[in-house]
């Protein structure tokens, strides 16, 4: 966190925004703009869990299988899928920096607060929010190469729009368990989607979102 503060990269650290059993978010400063810094846990993170998602992906191959390297390799990747979904043009956080287990974003949120998770928000228009959900896994798929591979209603904001956090264990769809997360995802979607709106059929979806030649979302004709 010292080398951080000392390259410029924090300029005043604040309050926190989230606290879980892997990672502790808190909003911070970078001059006059608002970051969000991620500090992941090495005394409690899940290693089991976590190797699930690196082991397979080409990009991480040959790391030590210590703790501590496992999670800074997750926060490399994370800060490499967030990019890489970023230069897409999808709606993450911007990734700024990593080092070890601390990773720097843009801070998703307005004067100071946080947007909400979907889940807790009354949506004026549920189906278009669920296609919006829908094309934004279609995208990261087709022009970012990535399966978010832990998609649920618990990480996704809804401020102006809609934005996805929480990439540290996206693949890419050479992934041996690729598709597996994939369907998983879209399975978790239409489970919280399925009591504010019509939701399309599973396997359509997937073959929607892995077909590039395919139709996007909305199907045509869904009003």
């Amino acid at each position: 966190l010292y080398k951080l503060v000392h390259k410029g990269w924090i300029t005043a650290i604040g309050g926190s925004i989230s606290t879980g059993k892997e990672a502790n978010v808190f909003l911070g400063e970078r001059g006059d703009q608002d970051i969000a810094i991620k500090i992941y846990r090495i005394r409690t993170a899940n290693f089991n869990a976590m190797s699930e998602y690196i082991i397979g992906d080409r990009r991480f191959a040959g790391i030590k299988r210590t703790k501590k390297d496992l999670i800074f390799t997750w926060t490399r990747k994370e800060f490499a899928n967030l990019k890489r979904a970023a230069d897409a043009g999808l709606s993450v956080p911007m990734p700024y920096v990593w080092d070890r287990n601390i990773l720097i974003m843009g801070f998703l949120g307005e004067d100071e607060r946080p947007f909400p998770h979907l889940r807790a928000v009354e949506l004026e228009n549920p189906a278009g929010v669920y296609y919006e959900v829908l094309s934004f896994m279609r995208g990261l798929y087709q022009q970012a190469g990535l399966v978010h591979a832990d998609l649920s209603e618990f990480n996704i904001l809804y401020g102006d729009r809609l934005y996805v956090i929480d990439m540290g264990q996206s693949v890419t769809p050479d992934h041996p368990r690729a598709k597996f997360f994939l369907a998983r995802d879209i399975a978790n979607i239409n489970r919280y989607f399925r009591d504010f709106c019509t939701v399309m059929d599973e396997k359509e979806i997937f073959l929607k979102i892995t077909d590039g030649t395919s139709e996007g979302f909305p199907p045509r004709g869904w009003e």
